[in-house]
């Protein structure tokens, strides 16, 4: 039986072969598992695209969707990019700390299960604005929702952009810029013409993928450790020093530690690309159920992330790994070739895209309804759109993002995707949770305090941001930041529910009250539509 310190001699001579990875160049199995996801993912928007005839059907899929298939189409929705690339990459360079990430945005589902699924899917139509306005006025309030919905869903593509085009470039060889394009024009297609059910069905097709692909990884990973995870850690702590198994490398302030983890928690509940899963299926107990397949689902994705990250640590090494991406991204990738060649690297590769396309399909369209649904439809057209009109604006703001998208995918080319989905999971969890629950469990919840809720929410977290060593010294090369914590989330989240508790309290909204006392708390205690 080898023992972990003789294992590392192997483990370190691997690493010294490791710039000679066939990253880079042009994979001829990469290429085959791309062109085949792409195909089968095509065929499934051409028979969505047949049956996306309404607004109903393009934002909710019909609501047709079961509980199962809306569970993994949850959980596709869910593992991103920052999940399987940026998590891995964390782990191997960092140690201990990047699994803040996986813990964190896993513990936000218990949430969703028992505060948010069953009144959303009660209260709601089509996206977190209509909850929200539900009892309250519906002009302000949605342009409040809209402003931190386009907030998340634009820092989420960015994340989800940058590991495309890294990808892309991995398995064709082509230029990064390229690579961002092509992703682009995918993901436009997809939700142009198949709408959430196109979007439902390449989610799930995606989540099967990445478990399985992750799952064969990490037994590859364990296999060379005797199936024992503790001998993995123990050769990590042997070569790279006690350190990376202890927090400190990649958060050393507490108060950092709980804020990003208070922001990844409270940010799963407030996601708009989630929280409109629940929409699609026939009642509530269908949205409890999927919840529950979810997170289990989930919950065993990011066991298996502590395996990959700790694996690309010990046998492929952070140098390494930095060499070829310096945000640390193509950590998986360059472990799937060091245990299973150019051809494992290929069919991992192409996963990874299968996981970013499906989640940057599900951002588009949930901005997109934000667009359409939210400000056109109901403030600018006052809820009186022509037959078909909705669906058209909602197809241009598709092809507008994903535009967008391509052009913020190529100008934040080489930043660590997991941290900036953190960013993104602050603005969720500042200005969307918080008005959230106050609309739907407090009855003197005013139009003012969840419009103040929510615009201090977005607003606050950007400034903050901005004003973060994030911004100020990795970005802009300061040599210190206004605001000490990198994530916000410790300030913002007590803070938005504060303003909107306050605001709220100063002001009087009859209607709202009338609303709750007629209908409204009914139907979010289960009352209706069960």
């Amino acid at each position: 039986m080898m023992t972990p310190v003789g294992f590392l001699t192997q483990a370190a001579t691997a690493q010294v072969a490791a710039p000679t990875t066939a990253i880079g160049e042009p994979n001829t199995v990469a290429m085959a598992f791309f062109f085949a996801f792409i195909s089968i993912t095509l065929g499934i928007t051409y028979w969505a695209a047949r049956k996306t005839k309404s607004a109903e059907h393009f934002y909710a899929a019909g609501r047709t969707v079961t509980a199962g298939q809306n569970g993994w189409a949850l959980a596709g929705d869910y593992m991103s990019a920052a999940s399987f690339l940026g998590i891995a990459g964390l782990v191997a360079t960092s140690g201990f700390d990047g699994l803040i990430y996986s813990t964190g945005w896993l513990v936000g589902w218990p949430i969703v299960l028992f505060l948010i699924a069953e009144p959303l899917r009660n209260l709601g139509k089509f996206t977190f604005a209509d909850v929200v306005a539900t009892r309250l006025q519906q002009t302000p309030v949605r342009l409040a929702a809209a402003l931190g919905t386009l907030s998340t869903v634009t820092l989420y593509l960015i994340a989800q952009m940058v590991g495309a085009g890294t990808l892309i470039k991995l398995m064709f060889g082509l230029s990064y810029e390229t690579a961002v394009v092509i992703v682009g024009a995918a993901m436009i297609a997809y939700v142009l013409f198949g709408g959430m059910l196109a979007t439902t069905w390449v989610q799930i097709v995606k989540a099967a993928l990445l478990l399985s692909g992750a799952a064969l990884l990490a037994l590859m990973v364990l296999l060379k450790f005797h199936m024992n995870p503790m001998e993995l850690f123990a050769a990590a702590s042997a070569k790279y020093g006690a350190g990376v198994l202890a927090p400190g490398k990649l958060v050393a302030n507490p108060l950092d530690t709980i804020s990003l983890g208070m922001a990844l928690m409270f940010g799963t509940a407030g996601l708009p690309h989630i929280l409109m899963r629940f929409y699609t299926v026939p009642d509530a107990r269908a949205a409890r159920r999927s919840v529950f397949y979810a997170t289990g689902l989930i919950g065993f994705f990011y066991l298996l992330t502590f395996i990959l990250g700790f694996g690309a640590m010990v046998l492929v090494g952070p140098d390494a790994i930095k060499a070829i991406d310096k945000g640390g991204n193509m950590a998986a990738p360059l472990l799937a070739e060091f245990l299973g060649g150019t051809p494992f690297l290929g069919f991992i590769a192409a996963v990874a895209f299968a996981t970013i396309l499906a989640v940057v399909a599900g951002l588009t369209l949930s901005g997109a309804a934000a667009l359409s649904h939210d400000l056109w439809t109901n403030v600018v057209r006052k809820g009186q759109a022509r037959d078909g009109e909705e669906l058209k604006v909602a197809r241009v703001a598709s092809l507008g993002l994903g535009l967008v998208a391509i052009v913020l995918g190529i100008l934040f080319k080489g930043q660590n995707v997991a941290f900036m989905v953190g960013l993104a999971f602050a603005i969720a969890a500042s200005a969307n949770f918080p008005a959230l629950v106050l609309s739907i469990f407090w009855r003197r919840c005013t139009t003012a305090g969840a419009v103040a809720s929510m615009v201090s929410g977005t607003f606050g977290t950007l400034l903050l941001i901005y004003l973060s060593p994030v911004i100020q010294v990795d970005i802009l090369k300061e040599t210190s930041a206004w605001f000490s914590l990198r994530n916000p989330g410790i300030v913002t989240i007590p803070g938005s529910f504060l303003i909107g508790i306050v605001v709220s309290l100063l002001t009087t909204d009859k209607g709202a009250l009338d609303a709750w006392d007629t209908s409204v708390h009914d139907m979010i205690v289960g009352k209706k539509n069960r």
